[in-house]
C-alpha cells in the first residue's frame, strides 16, 4: 500500500485535515506549515490518488459520449476525432453505444447524476424535448454532433445540400434514369438526404426518378449497413431492364459497398453497368474507388470536443452552430450511362 495522508500527518506532527488543506492549496494554512507538509510528502514519495483528487475538486475528469451503432465506420472515425482532442487532456471518455431507442433515456438519465461526468457529446441522436429543458435548467455542458438544436452547441453537415450535389453530378454525367438507396425512412439522414435528392430531380424534368429504395425489413444501424445496401441493390437489379436505373445515389458509403458487391455478384460493375455516388467519405471509400460526398467526420469530433471543454470552462457562452457543406470527391464509381440498358 502506498503512502497516505495519514502517514504524512504522523511524520509532520500535524492533523490529517491540515495535510488535506495543504495538498488542495487551501489558503488557511501558514507558510511554514505548508513548506513542512510538502517537504515530508516529497521525502515519503507521496503520490495522490487520482479518484480522491477528482472528488475533492468536485470534478469527475470524465466526459460522456452517447452515439448509436459504435461499430459503424462513421462513428469509429468520429470517435477517432474525439480521442485526438482528448490526447493531451487529463480526461477519461465514458462511451455509451445506443442499439435500441429505449437505451437513450437510460443514458441521458445517468448523465444528470451529480459527478457522473463533466460534460457530454451526443452524436446522431435527437434530444428529447423534456431532456432539453432539464439540461438547460442544470446548465450541464452538452455538444450535439450530426444534429441541430438551437439551445446547444451543434456541429453538423448539410445533408440536403450534399445529397443535391451528389444527384446533380449524376445528372451532369448524362444519366436520365436515377434511383436512391437509403436507410430506414424514419432516420434523420434518410429524410434529409431524400429531400436533397428530390430537390435536384425537381430541377430536371427530363430525368426519371425510378424511386427511393430502402430495406424491406427492419435493419440494424437504421439500414446504414453493408448488408442493407446489398439487399436494396438486389431490388433494383430485379426491375425490368427498361425500368432499371443507370445511376444510383446511396446515402452512405457502407451501404454503397454492399450495393457494389451485389452488382458484382450479378456480373456487373461500376460505372460500366451502373454509376454510384454515395455519402460520408469514410477511410475505406478511397480503397473502393468510391465517388462520394466528403463530410469532415474526424474534424467534427475534434472541434466538438474542443468546444465542450470551452463550455465546461465558461457556461455563459452563447450556443455555437457550425454547419459544414459536403464536398464531392470524384473517384471511379461514377461515369456516363452505359451504351445500353440491361448490361447486368
Amino acid at each position: 500500500m502506498g503512502v497516505t495522508i495519514y502517514d504524512i500527518a504522523k511524520e509532520a506532527s500535524v492533523g490529517v485535515g491540515t495535510v488535506s488543506r495543504v495538498l488542495n492549496n487551501h489558503p488557511s494554512v501558514s507558510e511554514a506549515t505548508r513548506k513542512l507538509v510538502i517537504e515530508v510528502a516529497q521525502r515519503l514519495d507521496y503520490r495522490p490518488n487520482a479518484s480522491a483528487q477528482r472528488l475533492a475538486r468536485r470534478k469527475s475528469r470524465t466526459i460522456t459520449a452517447i452515439m448509436p451503432y459504435i461499430t459503424n465506420y462513421f462513428f469509429v472515425e468520429l470517435l477517432g476525432g474525439i480521442q485526438d482532442a482528448l490526447f493531451e487532456r487529463d480526461y477519461d471518455l465514458l462511451l455509451y453505444g445506443v442499439n435500441h431507442p429505449k437505451q437513450i433515456e437510460v443514458y441521458l438519465q445517468r448523465s444528470l447524476r451529480a459527478g457522473h461526468s463533466d460534460g457530454m457529446l451526443i452524436a446522431s441522436i435527437d434530444l428529447p424535448p423534456d431532456y432539453t429543458q432539464r439540461y438547460l435548467k442544470n446548465n450541464f455542458p452538452i455538444i450535439l454532433l450530426d444534429r441541430f438544436n438551437e439551445n446547444f452547441d451543434s456541429f453538423f453537415v448539410e445533408n440536403v445540400e450534399g445529397a443535391r450535389t451528389a444527384t446533380e453530378y449524376l445528372v451532369s454525367l448524362g444519366h436520365t434514369r436515377l434511383a436512391m438507396i437509403t436507410g430506414m425512412p424514419e432516420s434523420t439522414p434518410s429524410r434529409e438526404r431524400s429531400a436533397g435528392y428530390h430537390a435536384a430531380l425537381a430541377a430536371h424534368d427530363h430525368v426519371e426518378n425510378v424511386g427511393i429504395f430502402h430495406p424491406v425489413h427492419e435493419s440494424k444501424n437504421d439500414g446504414f449497413s453493408k448488408d442493407a445496401g446489398c439487399e436494396v441493390m438486389k431490388q433494383l437489379l430485379a426491375l425490368p431492364e427498361e425500368r432499371r436505373p443507370t445511376a444510383v445515389f446511396v446515402t452512405s458509403d457502407i451501404q454503397a459497398f454492399g450495393a457494389m458487391h451485389a452488382l458484382k455478384e450479378a456480373g456487373g460493375s461500376c460505372p460500366e453497368s451502373m454509376s454510384i455516388v454515395s455519402f460520408d467519405d469514410i477511410e475505406l471509400a478511397h480503397y473502393y474507388g468510391l465517388t462520394t460526398m466528403h463530410q469532415p467526420i474526424r474534424k467534427l469530433g475534434v472541434l466538438a470536443t474542443d468546444r465542450l471543454f470551452a463550455r465546461m470552462d465558461d457556461s455563459s457562452l452563447d450556443p455555437l452552430h457550425r454547419r459544414f457543406t459536403p464536398e464531392l470527391i470524384i473517384r471511379q464509381t461514377a461515369g456516363p450511362p452505359p451504351s445500353r440498358i440491361g448490361t447486368v
